[in-house]
């Protein structure tokens, strides 16, 4: 193959070398079939396949052939299962076969920084080990089936809101060790054929263009191997991203880019072996994948299927139960919630699946139950508002009274989290929450089954008796759901993510979503469970629950030294009455570390499925980077000596074993780490005041300024500034030109979508068009919005008329 790419290499003019670097149009890339270079088409799909029929408009905008829709990430991480992971990953695979698709686009391993993400669903977990082996086990999967995938956002895309323009300000440790990680994790042990880069930039630089982090790191350090691909419109300089290592640029932009690549190379402002290399990445990807697809090859629908209701039992959360569930079949039952009938199963966005079929709750507990049980229904709440609509709560109310048992199914409508735009609350909406208060007041006896993407508060949660958190459960959740609820299935799932009590109590909150220009990563280390176990503070659902119809004890916990690390063992009973599963969780402390640390990190996980009285062995490997910390002053991982604590529980907060252990053999850390507590003190004693301090003597402006990394830039946009590319519609908005084009692009939104367009979708896209900068009207309208005109309306917007209409004017020649 590399003999084969280097003869393609050089039979390729310099234009067309130029054109394999961008994309074709929307999904596809550019062949030069003359050359023997094929186009593949790339496309979404996290959790199912998203191969768009006819023409590609993106975001759900047209209809997309039939496929799997298996759980998000957030519900699949809940699992805690890299089996399972792989073989849905290796299904996946097998769908991108059968339509004849070379990458699929995910998935995606973000870290959660806030609950408040509107993209949370696509991700696994606010725990960087955790998601890294989760995403590493559903590459495997679809890599194994000869199609490539796209490990995205590389790097700190953790909100929706300004993605494509904000400036992400986070220390060197805490990118280290959360928000690369757990990429790390996955690139080496996933080995994903592209890597995605995010929108934004890091620390003043766009990712797109970032050398240290797509070359110093990715492919040097870490030796990735294949190619690195743009999230959708991400690039800012075309050249600029070529040097630092950004080799292919979706979606095509009518050739502009190209035409610069050539320039550069022949003005030797950009070396060609530059792009060289660029295309050796990329015709690796285009030539294996497409000989891959040579062979036609059909799916079992039904077998995915099965394996997505499967998935989606495995990974739900049984959250609470004081002994409801599971229900006995002969019960009277009321079923209550329209999203029984109408579930809510996948996120909105770029993920959506058109499911092949789709298992509702209510259909599935009548075919459970038989034709003669007694099962009623009462819808409770309007999908179409927020707003509790009396009538129905009276119908639900009337409904429950009689009932032995009472099943409530809400959560999150599609319309409160998606792609596009960040939550502003962590509330389900009034009709829902005072749909269970109601119900569980007249019949306590009361199950609620939760569909949504990401943690909810439940002010309820004290007057019911179980709850059941399915997130977004794919295709096949209402047939898990019901399975879960009669026992067919004991339910197995932890949550990957801690559930706060409130939203201000998150560390992140006092600086989320930031500014219109830059976000402050103020809580540095602190994220998720990290912060609330370190700070004591009380929460709804700590990381890690879970609970099972059975009990478990946890017992014999030993650690050995190994040749490269430490071997960690220990055994688990069930106590009960039935067959489960349970994930034991290995957490690491070091209380007396010269650096500020969390309390515990999670560093090992097994998943064990044992019957009653059974005893199952345990055994864990954790390598010595399980103890290291990244130490800037190096800069380089260290391995601290002193006394470790190794903690092996159900939870992050439910520690079953402990055992420590005396490191002898470490690096000394730097006199920067050893200088840190004197600069930065808060960090030694977490908490959200201090998180909320910005100013220059701020704990997280020393922390900075001892990294030598300069200032905090300001958090919003100059209104003197001078507008460029990069301004959104947002910004110009402050203009009376710049609320005419808004005014005009939206109206143009509006007409592309339609009328009859979801409001989920309506929502997401114009939060879109709202953020998204000037440069990307042009390069996603390709030859129909020259740059020419972007670049014309810029200078008039800064007061240039004249010269702007000249420049418009021979953009409209173009």
């Amino acid at each position: 193959m590399k003999d084969k790419i280097k003869a393609v290499i050089e039979s390729l003019t310099l234009e067309e070398k130029a054109s394999l670097c961008s994309g074709r149009d929307f999904w596809n890339l550019r062949g030069v079939a003359a050359k023997g270079v094929p186009s593949v088409m790339v496309t979404d799909g996290p959790h199912g396949l998203r191969k768009q029929e006819g023409s590609a408009d993106h975001v759900g905008l047209g209809h997309s052939v039939p496929a799997t829709c298996f759980p998000t990430a957030s519900a699949l991480a809940s699992s805690w299962d890299t089996e399972l992971l792989t073989r849905v990953g290796a299904a996946l695979g097998e769908e991108c076969r059968q339509e004849k698709v070379a990458v699929l686009l995910g998935p995606g391993i973000n870290i959660k920084r806030s609950p408040l993400c509107g993209r949370n669903f696509e991700y696994f977990s606010e725990d960087p080990f955790l998601s890294g082996n989760l995403g590493a086990a559903l590459i495997r999967g679809v890599e194994g089936q000869g199609i490539g995938t796209s490990l995205k956002h590389f790097a700190v895309n953790n909100q929706e809101r300004r993605r494509m323009t904000i400036d992400v300000r986070v220390d060197q440790r805490t990118l280290r060790e959360l928000y690369l990680s757990g990429f790390e994790i996955a690139v080496k042990e996933g080995k994903p054929r592209t890597v995605m880069c995010a929108y934004n930039r890091l620390n003043g630089t766009y990712c797109s263009e970032n050398r240290t982090l797509l070359t110093t790191i990715l492919k040097k350090e870490w030796g990735f191997p294949g190619l690195v691909v743009t999230d959708w419109g991400a690039v800012n300089d075309r050249v600029k991203g070529l040097e630092a290592g950004l080799d292919l640029e979706m979606p095509g932009t009518g050739g502009m880019n190209d035409r610069l690549i050539v320039r550069a190379v022949r003005e030797g402002t950009l070396d060609e072996k530059i792009l060289d290399a660029a295309l050796e990445r990329i015709l690796g990807v285009v030539l294996e994948t497409a000989e891959t697809l040579k062979e036609d090859f059909t799916c079992d629908p039904d077998e995915h299927h099965r394996l997505a209701r499967r998935a989606a039992a495995e990974s739900a959360v049984l959250l609470k139960n004081e002994g409801l569930l599971p229900l006995k079949k002969n019960l009277k039952i009321a079923v209550i919630g329209a999203f029984a009938k109408k579930p809510r199963y996948q996120g909105s966005g770029s993920s959506l699946v058109n499911p092949r079929k789709l298992d509702t709750p209510w259909d599935s507990i009548r075919e459970i139950c038989g034709p003669e049980a007694a099962v009623t229904f009462a819808a409770g709440y309007n999908l179409e508002t927020e707003e509790e609509d009396p009538a129905l709560v009276a119908e639900a109310v009337e409904t429950a009274r009689g009932a032995e048992a009472v099943l409530i199914f809400a959560g999150l409508p599609d319309i409160c989290e998606s792609e596009g735009f960040d939550r502003i609350h962590l509330d389900m909406p009034a009709g829902h929450n005072r749909l269970i208060e109601a119900v569980a007041a007249a019949n306590p006896r009361t199950a609620v089954i939760l569909s949504n993407g990401a943690p909810v508060l439940m002010p309820w949660l004290d007057r019911v008796d179980a709850v059941l958190e399915g997130y977004l459960g794919g295709q096949a959740w209402g047939s898990a759901a019901a399975d879960i609820i009669f026992g067919e299935v004991n339910p197995s799932g932890k949550l990957a993510e801690t559930f706060p009590l409130k939203p201000e109590q998150v560390p992140a909150s006092p600086n989320f979503p930031g500014g219109s220009a830059s976000v402050a990563y103020a809580e540095s280390i602190y994220v998720g469970y990290r912060y609330f176990d370190t700070a004591g503070e009380e929460v709804l659902f700590p990381f890690g629950h879970g609970l099972s119809y059975t009990s478990f004890d946890y017992s014999g916990l030993s650690v050995s030294p190994g040749k490269d690390g430490f071997d960690v063992a220990f055994r688990i009973t069930n106590t009960g009455k039935l067959r489960g599963k349970e994930t034991a969780q290995i957490y690491l402390s070091h209380e007396n570390s010269v650096l500020f640390r969390p309390k515990k990190e999670l560093k090992g996980f097994a998943k064990v499925e044992l019957s009653p009285g059974e005893t199952g062995e345990v055994r864990v490997t954790l390598d010595r980077r399980a103890l290291a910390v990244w130490d800037p002053g190096k800069p380089g991982w260290a391995v601290e000596r002193g006394t470790w604590k190794f903690l092996v529980g159900a939870s992050s907060r439910d520690i079953r074993l402990q055992k420590e252990l005396t490191i002898t053999e470490g690096e000394p850390l730097s006199t920067w780490a050893e200088s840190l507590k004197a600069r930065v003190p808060g960090y030694y004693r977490p908490s959200l005041d201090r998180f909320k301090d910005l100013s220059p003597t701020g704990d997280f402006s020393r922390l900075l300024e001892s990294l030598q990394e300069g200032p905090l830039p300001p958090l919003d946009r100059n209104p003197s500034d001078p507008f460029t590319r990069t301004s959104t519609l947002e910004d110009i908005s402050t203009t009376v030109t710049g609320r005419l084009v808004q005014k005009i692009a939206m109206k143009g939104l509006k007409k592309m979508m339609g009328a009859g367009e979801e409001p989920k979708t309506v929502a997401m896209m114009q939060a879109m068009v709202r953020e998204m900068p000037l440069k990307n009207f042009g390069m996603l309208g390709g030859v129909n919005i020259p740059m020419e005109t972007i670049d014309g309306l810029i200078l008039i917007l800064n007061g240039h008329l004249l010269k702007g209409l000249i420049t418009m004017v021979k953009g409209g020649k173009r």
